[in-house]
């Protein structure tokens, strides 16, 4: 890949989320051509090869963004509030994801579930970190296969108060356990994770960047296992 069409990718990545952070929603292609100065065929192409690359999962039926992580067009089981804001995050870990992307803005309140499903939970993040440091997030789906189903992978990725609920929800579901991570410890992690997000010259972190990046933050065993390489995570 050339380097103007990977700065292309990384200026299309930075309208969508821009997009989502001020509107709510992606640009339309028609609106993300005009600001990428080419026309709508070419823009539906720059949109298909970032999701070959894993930035953005379009809808198969008219190839437009779905879900740009941390942020998703569809309802889920996150909504993550700073004022009058508010979007739809895929996952506990984009959850923190959008509020590290919503920076400075006040507090950011995470709103969901206990295991989806249990007690409303009100998680509240600012600049000292989550209010509920101890809560846990559950990682049922191995960082290898994350991408075989990435939505599936998503949306099993829950917040949970305390490791019996992790157990129930686990047992009920016939889901075997995976990896468990306190916020306190996850949330350095998002935060180094998604913090370039908006940066002009964005690209996906390589299977080898992620590696590192899992080793820095002692996310260590199967769930966090990537072979060596620069492919894109």
């Amino acid at each position: 890949m050339t380097s103007d069409r990977t700065q292309q990718l990384s200026d299309l990545h930075r309208h969508l989320l821009t997009g989502f952070l001020e509107d709510g929603a992606p640009p339309s292609t028609p609106a993300l051509a005009s600001r990428l100065d080419v026309s709508e065929d070419e823009a539906r192409t720059l949109l298909r090869e970032l999701g070959d690359d894993h930035g953005a999962v379009l809808h198969p039926h008219d190839g437009s963004p779905w879900t740009v992580h941390p942020f998703t067009t569809s309802p889920t089981a996150f909504s993550v509030h700073a004022g009058e804001r508010s979007w739809n995050a895929p996952c506990a870990w984009c959850s923190l994801g959008v509020a590290a992307l919503v920076g400075d803005d006040g507090p950011v309140r995470i709103r969901t579930r206990d295991g989806a499903e249990g007690e409303p939970l009100e998680l509240v993040v600012d600049a000292q970190g989550p209010s509920e440091p101890d809560w846990l997030i559950h990682f049922p789906v191995a960082m290898l296969s994350a991408w075989d189903n990435v939505l599936y992978t998503c949306s099993v990725m829950l917040l949970f108060t305390n490791e019996s609920t992790v157990d129930d929800w686990c047992r009920r579901r016939h889901v075997p356990r995976g990896d468990v991570r306190p916020l306190k410890t996850f949330w350095p992690f998002a935060c180094e994770w998604y913090g370039r997000h908006l940066d002009l010259t964005w690209r996906k972190w390589t299977l080898e960047e992620s590696r590192a990046l899992f080793a820095k933050h002692g996310l260590s065993g199967p769930t966090w296992r990537l072979p060596p390489g620069n492919e894109t995570f």
